[in-house]
């Protein structure tokens, strides 16, 4: 293997479906731990890096840490898309996450409300990264739980969107990000 090549990240199977919510949420978690250091889709400010290391089922947006953010991408069509509106991840838990307190959250798509969703991982799972991931900071596996707000939206339909997430956890920290979309149809040109 070249000096410069880095392998991919194993990615750990889960102690859940991986299309339930808990599974769906731990696959993000897993994925944002995947992504280069300089490419981590929760400080990605554009949406350039949006597309990079997404599965093949579905389409994983971003929040932030705390920043307003507006990012533009292109997602395949056909595809559900699933993000967090805030969310937490705790490294090493000692027990269950949290029940509810004080989080809240907002979604909506071009301008119309959706009720978010309460997904916690009951049991921990297993996270690999990258070296310096926005995860695990290391490589080596990690067993973590992951709770908030989160939601999967059935897949658009071709042509331009917004999706306008908003959240926090009721006690100073909030996140604020708008996704415009082009839904994308393998073989047309996308945005010129």
């Amino acid at each position: 293997m070249p000096f410069l090549t880095r392998p991919p990240v194993e990615v750990a199977p889960l102690p859940f479906d991986p299309r339930s919510p808990e599974g769906l949420a731990a696959r993000w978690v897993q994925w944002v731990a995947a992504a280069r250091v300089h490419k981590n889709p929760v400080a990605d400010e554009t949406g350039e890096d949006a597309a990079d290391n997404q599965p093949t089922d579905l389409f994983f947006l971003a929040g932030s840490y705390g920043e307003r953010v507006v990012r533009r991408c292109v997602v395949p069509a056909g595809r559900e898309l699933f993000m967090p509106l805030f969310n937490v991840f705790l490294r090493n838990p000692d027990g269950p996450p949290p029940a509810p307190d004080r989080e809240h959250g907002s979604i909506a798509v071009d301008g119309a409300p959706l009720e978010p969703d309460w997904i916690a991982t009951p049991v921990p799972f297993m996270v690999s990264g990258t070296r310096l991931n926005g995860v695990t900071g290391r490589t080596k596996a990690v067993p973590m739980t992951t709770y908030g707000l989160w939601k999967l939206l059935a897949p658009l339909a071709p042509g331009e969107h917004e999706v306008h997430a908003t959240g926090g956890d009721g006690y100073g920290s909030a996140v604020d990000v708008r996704y415009q979309l082009l839904v994308h149809v393998p073989g047309s040109v996308p945005w010129v």
